[in-house]
Formats: structure tokens, C-alpha cells, sequence
């Protein structure tokens, strides 16, 4: 037996439902990209889908998902030197102490997996408290920038605003 969640996406549509392990009702959950996509597109303020990871999981409060961490290679190709994964969505209903106990998670897992590194971007709007409260620490703030450029054309989906870069990890 599983627990069947839906949401409505940005556009009104009801995705297919996916489902949930019913012998968990609470604490970190396995999660594919497909259904950690569906939760961002029905509950992140300011990001669409994750085009890709490395892990995605979730976490469950009485049998629901109230939020969802998917970790990638990171996004800026500079930064990639096989240690360093990123947090390239955290995304929750606003439960409370979700966004930590994600990122903690998130930590733990990608050291299993033998990174040595872990980072994420924030918008300089956001406080970082949950980050802090588990160990992470600011490493940087990053100038307001667009991905597009002149020898490349790309829309922006994403605001663009300054940002603060944290990790966790052998920096």
C-alpha cells in the first residue's frame, strides 16, 4: 500500500499522482527526479524543474511530503572538480525545521557518496539560517548576473538578483 499525493502544477494541471512508501510516515525518503520535480513545480517560489542530480530525496511529516532536496554536479562548470556536488533545489510547504533537516541529509548523503564538498546559492533576500543551523557556512556572495551572453543566447528563468553562495565540507 502507498500514500498517493497530487498537486496542481503553475499551469492548473494535475500531474499524475506518484507515490510514497507506506511503511514510512516520517523522516528522510529516496526520492526519483521525476517526483522532486513535481513538488517544486507546485511548491518553489522562484525555480522551475531540476534538469538533472545525482540524488534527489524527501522528507515526510505524517505520511506527506512536505519538502524535497535535489543535488546535482554544480551549475557553474568552473566549480567542477568531481568533489563538489551542489543543492540545486530545496523546496518545501514550510514546515518547520524541513529546509535543515534536508540539508543536514543532504550532507550526510553526499559524503556517503564520497564527495568532499557540497554548495548551494541562496538570494541574498534569504536569511541562510537553515544552512547555518546545520553547519554550513557562507563562502561567498555572488554579483547579479544572467546566463545569457554574447556568444550564447539564454532566457532567464530565474531571478536575477545577487546572491550568497554556502558549503559545507574540506573548503
Amino acid at each position: 500500500m502507498t500514500h498517493v499525493v497530487a498537486e496542481q502544477d503553475l499551469f492548473g494541471f494535475v500531474p499524475p499522482s506518484y507515490s510514497l512508501p507506506a511503511e514510512v510516515d516520517e523522516g528522510i525518503i529516496p526520492l526519483n527526479l521525476r517526483d522532486a520535480n513535481r513538488f517544486v513545480i507546485a511548491n518553489h517560489r522562484h525555480h522551475g524543474l531540476a534538469q538533472g542530480h545525482k540524488f534527489s530525496i524527501g522528507l515526510l511529516r505524517d505520511g506527506a511530503l512536505v519538502g524535497v532536496a535535489i543535488v546535482g554536479r554544480p551549475v557553474a562548470r568552473t566549480v567542477d572538480d568531481g568533489l563538489i556536488a551542489e543543492v540545486t533545489r530545496l523546496c518545501t510547504d514550510g514546515t518547520r525545521n524541513a529546509c535543515s533537516r534536508l540539508y543536514a541529509a543532504c550532507w550526510r548523503i553526499a559524503k556517503a557518496m564520497g564527495y568532499k564538498r557540497l554548495i548551494t546559492y541562496i538570494l541574498d533576500s534569504e536569511t541562510g539560517v537553515s544552512l547555518r543551523a546545520c553547519g554550513w557556512r557562507l563562502l561567498d556572495s555572488v554579483p547579479a548576473q544572467t546566463w545569457n551572453r554574447p556568444s550564447r543566447f539564454r532566457a532567464d528563468k530565474h531571478p536575477v538578483s545577487e546572491k550568497r553562495k554556502y558549503g559545507v565540507g574540506e573548503f
